[in-house]
């Protein structure tokens, strides 16, 4: 064992492994055993390596069989390639053919989907071609549109061969789609035709479809030109054949009645047709624009409003007569006005729907406008005229006469209606000046002549009495401002005359009406006011005992006439005023008794109240 251990590692690693294949059989340690051990190791070692032998044998055998396959396998090889080599010398040329038709393949195969490209994109199917072709009496539907767009698509696309060298190919798919355009919309035109033909109900409902086929037949201005006319002759004898109906039949089940059973109420006779023309004028926009909402070119709103007076002016010969008939008739002034108005208001309402292309209608009516405007101020000028010819006295209390009352009712009527009318408010305003002078005019030169014959007092108190009621009538209404303010300045001058009446009126019967003239036309030159015939110091004492008597119940002095004012605040206005002219009267009176140059003796007692007194008892 010493010895073992002073092996190298390596060496006792074999020493070991000796040791465990020795303990397999080595299992007693006896003296017979070990004498016996090396002859063991070597019969064992015999063993293994005769075990060894028959194994290699084995193998030996097998690789001695896998040769002979592999051999026959390289002679099979052998022959096989030998056999390929002589086939393909022999299918050499085959080969050849072939790659050239698998070539020649592959380049057919592209122009074959080159070829279906260019079909796809430059020529329709049978079904678009049936679709556009299609027969008299086949219905257009949306496909028909959807192939008429592939056509012009085509159209706009072949243009790029043109700009190739397929020329050739390029001019001939253009013509072959021109021509298959052409057909499709004569097509086209010739249902769309038929269609508006058929749309000759009083309400109309435009399809989708004739809507798209405006839209379509808007690059062939002709034909949607032809189209429009069509569907405008349409419309224009279906509105006259309603319009008839409106008048004479009314609505179904007779609800609404009959326009004509109002007749005998002109102002609603006539308001009902302009209603319901207002309202087909309209519907018939709504017509159009419902057709032409598709359609994109320029001017579509003119073609709008030319159609739509084309449509409205079968009914003017009719809506003409009848209003020419209610005109005429001469329903009195009041009611030509409201007709006048309402005529303006339409004219200027359907103007605001159709533009000015519906030209016959909007004249029509503004003839009738003309002629109902007309006939109105000839009325009033017959009024007028009458009240010139046989001009009436004034009343007894001087109050306004019944031809004045009559007239300022007519004219009440009349701005009323004017007032309540919707007309535009220019055109209102210069109906309004043409009234006033047409009415008020006369009025003030038949007061003017009815009064001629009248005192001072009574002619100024029947003008006030008058130009107040005119006043009072026009301050209710728009557009009265200078009017107003020429009967203020009237009154205002009649009113002066009042105050000078009412004050000379006051002097008078207060005793100083001489004493205030010889106080006014003395002169220095001619000497003391005392020495003046009745201007001594008793004569002013009698007249200023008169005038007290006057102080002490001013009211019992006023003129009859100023109790026949209308107005309470004008008459209160003239005793003012007229108050006032006394006390400065008295005012100068005193200054000239109290003047020493007079030579009164104590004037205190010839004139014991001072004109601030006097004033104070008259206020």
């Amino acid at each position: 064992m010493p010895r073992t251990c002073s092996f190298p590692a390596s060496r006792r690693e074999e020493m070991l492994e000796a040791l465990k294949a020795l303990s397999t059989f080595f299992v007693e340690n006896s003296l017979r055993s070990r004498r016996n051990l090396r002859g063991d190791i070597e019969r064992r070692s015999l063993a293994i390596n005769e075990e060894f032998v028959h194994i290699f044998k084995q193998v030996k055998e097998e690789l001695e069989s896998i040769n002979e396959d592999v051999q026959a396998m390289s002679s099979c090889c052998e022959d096989m390639s030998s056999r390929l080599k002589a086939a393909k010398e022999q299918t050499q040329d085959l080969i050849v053919k072939t790659t050239k038709l698998q070539a020649e393949n592959q380049r057919l195969e592209m122009k074959a989907q080159v070829a279906d490209a260019f079909i796809a994109k430059f020529q329709l199917t049978p079904d678009e071609m049936n679709l556009l072709r299609g027969t008299k009496d086949e219905p257009i539907t949306e496909d028909f549109f959807k192939a008429l767009g592939r056509v012009k698509q085509i159209h706009d696309d072949v243009k790029i061969l043109l700009r190739t060298n397929q020329q050739r190919a390029g001019l001939e798919i253009m013509e072959q789609m021109a021509l298959l355009q052409e057909t499709s919309y004569e097509r086209l035109y010739r249902w769309t035709q038929n269609e508006c033909r058929t749309l000759t109900q009083e309400s109309c409902d435009i399809s989708p479809v004739l809507a798209q086929a405006m839209e379509a037949l808007q690059d062939r201005p002709v034909l949607y030109k032809y189209t429009l006319d069509e569907f405008g002759t349409a419309r224009r004898s279906a509105v006259v054949r309603g319009f008839i109906d409106a008048l004479t039949r009314g609505g179904l089940g007779g609800t609404p009645r009959p326009i004509e059973m109002h007749s005998h109420d002109p102002l609603r006779y006539v308001g009902d047709m302009l209603a319901w023309l207002h309202q087909a004028t309209a519907s018939e926009k709504e017509h159009l624009e419902a057709m032409l909402k598709l359609v994109t070119i320029q001017g579509v709103e003119e073609n709008i409003q030319e159609v739509v007076g084309h449509i409205t002016e079968g009914v003017c010969r009719p809506l003409k007569v009848r209003i020419e008939q209610v005109i005429v008739a001469e329903p009195g002034a009041v009611l030509l006005y409201k007709i006048s108005n309402l005529l303006k208001f339409y004219h200027h309402t359907i103007s605001g729907i159709v533009g000015n292309s519906a030209a016959t209608l909007l004249t029509t009516i503004e003839e009738m406008h003309l002629l109902s405007k007309k006939i109105f101020f000839n009325s009033l000028s017959l009024h007028a005229s009458k009240l010139m010819d046989k001009v009436e006295l004034p009343p007894p209390d001087l109050g306004p006469s019944s031809a004045l009352n009559q007239t300022l009712n007519l004219l009440r009527e009349v701005l009323a209606s004017h007032d309540s009318s919707v007309v535009p408010l220019d055109a209102r305003q210069a109906d309004f000046v043409q009234v006033l002078s047409c009415v008020l005019d006369p009025l003030l030169q038949m007061c003017t002549m009815s009064a001629s014959n009248l005192g001072t007092a009574d002619m100024a108190t029947f003008m006030v009495n008058s130009l107040y009621m005119m006043k009072t009538t026009l301050a209710l209404f728009e557009f009265t401002d200078k009017r107003l303010e020429m009967l203020q300045f009237q009154i205002e001058a009649h009113l002066d005359t009042l105050i000078n009446e009412q004050a000379s009126y006051v002097l008078t019967r207060a005793g100083l009406s001489y004493i205030y003239n010889a106080l006014q036309q003395h002169k220095p030159e001619q000497g003391p006011l005392s020495n003046l015939p009745s201007m001594d110091s008793v004569s002013l004492k009698v007249a200023m005992a008169q005038f007290d008597r006057y102080l002490s119940a001013p009211d019992s002095l006023i003129m009859s006439q100023l109790n026949f004012l209308l107005s309470a605040t004008v008459k209160e206005q003239i005793l003012k005023q007229s108050t006032e002219l006394v006390c400065r009267a008295y005012s100068e009176l005193y200054a000239a008794v109290m003047d020493p140059s007079n030579e009164y003796k104590d004037p205190e007692t010839i004139l014991h109240r001072s004109p601030q007194q006097v004033q104070a008892l008259l206020s």
